[in-house]
C-alpha cells in the first residue's frame, strides 16, 4: 500500500501552478491533469484562468482557478492553506508567475524596477515561505520555479529579468540542498525560447524599446520558439525525476555549458548578439 507520506508521481497528486491562466503555466497545468494530477490554477487573469480550469474539466481532469496576486504573501498563503484544507496534501507548487521588461537599463524606471523584482523574485519567495513548511510537516513535497535560460547566462536587452532569474537558480539551488534532509524537491525551470505571450511582453510586463510587434515577431522566429505544450511534457518527464536544472529546449543546453565552461566567451557570444540587435532595429 502506497504511504501517505510520500510524494505521487503525479496521478492523484495535488499542484499549484501560479501564473497558471496561459504560456507555461496553462501548458504545465493542462499536463498535470492529462496526468491524473488535481491543479489549482493561480493568476491574477482570473477568467482566463477559469476557462482553462473549465476545459480541463471538459476533458475528464481535475482543477478549479483562483484570483491570487503572487506579491502578496497573505494571498499566497490563503491559496496553500486552501488547496491542503480541500485535498489533504500538497505534492507539488509551481512558483511560475511572472513578467518581462524588454530594454536596456537605462530606460527602466525604479518603478519597473520594482515589479519586475516583486513578481519573478518575491513571488517565488512567497510560494515558497507558503508551501515550505507544510510540506515539511506532511513529509514530502516537491517545489518548483520558473527561472529562465536567462537566469544561467548574460542577458543583454532584459537586464532586470536575467537578474532576477539568476536569483530564481540561485535560490532553489541553496534550497535543494537544505530541503533534501526534510524529504522536500526542489527544482528550477531554465526555458529557453518557448512560444507564450511572454515573447511580446505579455499581459503585466512590457517592451520599452521602440519596435513593431511584427519586427519582435520574427526576430523571436529566428531562435524557433518551442511549443508549450512539448515543453510542459518534456518539463514534467524531468521533475519526475528530481532533476534539479531543467534547460528545455535540449539546444540551450549547449549554450548552457558553454557559459559553464567559459564565462568569458559566454560575454563574448553576448555582446556580439547584442550589437546586432542594437543595429537591427536602430537601438544605437
Amino acid at each position: 500500500m502506497e504511504s501517505k507520506k510520500a510524494i505521487r508521481i503525479f496521478n492523484d497528486a495535488t499542484a499549484i501552478v501560479t501564473g497558471g491562466a496561459s504560456g507555461i503555466g496553462k501548458a504545465l497545468a493542462e499536463e498535470l491533469a492529462r496526468r491524473g494530477c488535481e491543479v489549482v490554477l493561480a493568476d491574477l487573469q482570473i477568467e482566463k484562468a477559469q476557462d482553462v480550469a473549465a476545459q480541463i474539466q471538459t476533458s475528464g481532469g481535475r482543477a478549479k482557478a483562483l484570483k491570487v496576486d503572487v506579491t502578496d504573501f497573505p494571498s499566497m498563503e490563503r491559496l496553500v492553506r486552501e488547496t491542503v484544507e480541500s485535498s489533504g496534501r500538497l505534492d507539488y507548487i509551481f512558483n511560475n508567475a511572472g513578467i518581462a521588461i524588454g530594454c536596456t537599463a537605462n530606460h527602466y524606471s525604479i518603478e519597473d524596477w520594482n515589479k519586475i523584482i516583486d513578481i519573478n523574485f518575491r513571488g517565488v519567495v512567497n510560494g515558497i515561505q507558503a508551501a515550505y513548511f507544510i510540506m515539511i510537516e506532511q513529509g514530502f513535497g516537491h517545489i518548483i520555479n520558473t527561472a529562465s535560460i536567462a537566469g544561467l547566462m548574460p542577458n543583454p536587452l532584459g537586464v532586470a529579468y536575467g537578474a532576477t532569474k539568476h536569483a530564481v537558480v540561485g535560490l532553489s539551488k541553496s534550497l535543494r540542498v537544505e530541503a533534501a534532509q526534510m524529504g522536500i524537491r526542489v527544482s528550477v525551470l531554465c526555458p529557453g525560447v518557448i512560444r507564450t505571450p511572454i515573447l511580446q511582453g505579455g499581459k503585466y510586463g512590457k517592451i520599452l524599446m521602440n519596435i513593431p510587434n511584427e519586427k519582435l515577431r520574427d526576430m523571436w522566429e529566428k531562435f524557433k520558439p518551442m511549443s508549450p505544450d512539448i515543453f510542459a511534457k518534456k518539463v514534467l518527464n524531468a521533475i519526475a525525476k528530481n532533476k534539479a536544472i531543467i534547460v528545455v529546449p535540449s539546444l540551450w543546453k549547449l549554450i548552457w555549458w558553454l557559459n559553464r565552461l567559459s564565462p568569458t566567451l559566454g560575454m563574448y557570444f553576448a555582446q556580439n548578439r547584442f550589437q546586432k540587435i542594437q543595429k537591427e532595429f536602430d537601438l544605437l
